[in-house]
């Protein structure tokens, strides 16, 4: 576990030190999800926290098939029915 002292400046930001930010693969611009846990703040890289969304959602997609495909074919039997 890799520790460090940050403090509050004006504004109330915080300046991640360099070598949290690049273990973390983060660097200026981009989007951290932030996770409040009783008297703890947790940062995650929000590109990491639609991953594991991302694949949570896996067990519910239709194994075999894409839904665009799908959902261009329901369009085009749609467009048929017109």
């Amino acid at each position: 576990m890799v520790r460090e002292i940050a403090r509050i400046a004006e504004g109330g930001r915080i300046v991640i030190p360099a070598k949290m930010r690049k273990a973390l693969g983060v660097d200026k611009g981009d989007a951290l999800w932030l996770e409040l846990h009783g008297d703890e703040l947790r940062l995650k890289p929000a590109r990491s926290a639609l991953r594991r969304l991302q694949q949570k959602l896996l067990d519910y997609a239709p194994k075999g098939r894409l839904a665009s495909e799908e959902l261009v074919a329901d369009r085009r039997i749609e467009a048929a029915r017109e």
